[in-house]
């Protein structure tokens, strides 16, 4: 493991960015619910973004002294653009369940699972990953452009095209199949209702 991440240290970068994510929202909302620190609270997930800002530099920096373009660097845009496109969401989603475990917040929304607000929420997820894609398709663009060489550039642009086949699989596997099916009881039965 430690060979891997010597011949390629993005990995490592991403992987610690991904340790990070996670760390700082944990300590950030228990900072928020449990030590009632609002302001501190808000100042830890405010590092979350920054976490993207590292993984941009040391992707950048890794191919500006030469590194051979390998799937990491692809890997890494990636990351960058489904970072910055979900993020929000995920906060939100575990803001939520912290809330309701140890503040006595409300009981957290459960998607539908079938019906029109089903297919309402796999379009918004949907329009979420293109944004991923855009954030990360500009990304990698802006390292071919002001960063790599010649030779680190096809690599680079390949993984452009593989995040808008991601986008394709994404509509056709969620919104679009959900458009097909049939529903089979109203949508309000087959919600969970956890308020009771």
């Amino acid at each position: 493991m430690l060979e891997l991440l010597g011949e390629h240290p993005v990995a490592g970068v991403i992987l610690a960015c991904e340790v990070g994510l996670w760390v700082l929202l944990g300590s950030g909302l228990a900072v928020r619910y449990l030590a009632r620190m609002r302001t501190l609270s808000t100042v830890i997930l405010l590092g979350i973004p920054l976490l993207d800002v590292v993984l941009v530099i040391a992707t950048a920096i890794d191919l500006r002294n030469g590194a051979t373009a390998d799937a990491t660097h692809g890997l890494a845009g990636l990351y960058l653009g489904f970072s910055i496109a979900f993020g929000p969401t995920i906060v939100r989603w575990a803001d939520a369940r912290f809330a309701y475990r140890f503040a006595g917040g409300p009981p957290p929304v459960k998607a539908a699972k079938s019906g029109p607000e089903r297919r309402r929420y796999l379009w918004r997820e949907w329009l979420r990953v293109v944004n991923a894609a855009a954030i990360s398709s500009v990304t990698l663009l802006a390292l071919v452009l002001f960063i790599a060489t010649p030779a680190q550039e096809p690599t680079l642009t390949g993984w452009i095209g593989r995040v808008w086949v991601i986008v394709g699989l994404w509509f056709v596997f969620g919104p679009l199949w959900e458009s097909g099916r049939r529903d089979k009881e109203p949508a309000d039965k087959d919600r969970v209702d956890i308020g009771r």
